[in-house]
């Protein structure tokens, strides 16, 4: 993996606090905290906790943990990473302001196949919408009186419109989104588990549906472009978190020599580097001999 995204215009905006607010309608949204203060990183640095930490939200989800532990779980995340970027992950093109309506292909958010401009980003803008004009495929975006997102509109200005609006704190994502998001990638996850860990026990018809299963992991994909540097080298473009998340997760599951796995006492999502690996680390192995032997005892 680390060869294939040797090149890449990965970086991506977090910001040091966000909070779970309620809009008119009762949705719950996640976005940056009012004096939350933005720092620009690339995730292909941290691509490995990345991947993990938001598997283990999704397995959260899936052992149906308390709401207040996912709650903070999520936060944690996008504290840690950003938001995921639906507004640019889910269109045809990060670019969709080029274009007189924005065009979705079939995705779990959004069920229209196409929306005026306006109307998709209030999806995202629900505590007050941006400075924002379109017309036709002209549009114009104006910022006032916050020097700081005006430094960071002009660090990404040679980047996406969308993309660059996706930074501000204005810009907010429906909690369930995420939720939903994390969970299906833990879905995904369990069922290539399950489907070589317990092939033995499996019939062909639940394979055949655990198959089914893993051709919906699909989506745009990032795209590049070729750079020439000393020579002629692929550039990917990851316009949206989400879509980088998806591409590192799909190299991570594929991968021969570190495989996922879940720990055998914890139950988080961890890489092992052997074959024989079932704990995340020594720490839960000395705690799951511990809880055995204690077990034992009280039988005898």
């Amino acid at each position: 993996m680390n060869n294939l995204f040797q090149k890449t215009s990965a970086h991506w905006v977090r910001y040091d606090r966000y909070e779970l607010r309620s809009a008119a309608d009762e949705s719950r949204y996640v976005t940056p905290a009012k004096d939350a203060k933005p720092e620009v990183y690339d995730p292909l640095k941290v691509a490995e906790a990345l991947v993990l930490d938001a598997l283990n939200v999704g397995l959260l989800l899936m052992r149906r943990s308390e709401d207040l532990e996912i709650q903070k779980a999520a936060l944690d995340f996008v504290s840690r990473y950003g938001l995921l970027g639906f507004m640019t992950a889910l269109p045809t093109t990060p670019n969709f302001m080029d274009y007189e309506a924005v065009y979705l292909p079939k995705n779990n958010f959004i069920k229209e196949e196409s929306l005026g401009t306006d109307d998709y980003i209030s999806h995202f803008y629900p505590f007050g919408k941006p400075d924002f004009k379109k017309q036709g495929i002209e549009s114009m975006w104006n910022i006032t009186g916050d020097r700081t997102m005006l430094a960071l509109a002009m660090t990404f200005s040679d980047k996406p419109m969308a993309m660059n609006m996706s930074f501000q704190r204005e810009y907010a994502e429906p909690y369930d989104w995420l939720l939903k998001q994390f969970k299906d990638w833990a879905f995904l996850f369990w069922t290539a588990r399950f489907y070589y860990e317990d092939e033995d026990t499996l019939n062909e018809e639940t394979r055949g549906l655990m198959r089914q299963a893993m051709t919906a992991f699909d989506g745009i994909a990032p795209s590049y472009h070729i750079a020439l540097l000393d020579r002629p080298t692929l550039v990917w473009d990851f316009h949206s978190l989400l879509l980088g998340v998806q591409m590192m997760f799909s190299f991570a599951l594929t991968d021969e020599q570190n495989s996922l796995r879940v720990c055998r006492q914890c139950q988080k999502a961890f890489v092992a580097t052997r074959p024989s690996a079932v704990f995340c680390g020594p720490q839960c192995k000395n705690r799951y001999n511990v809880y055995k032997s204690r077990a034992k005892g009280s039988k005898t």
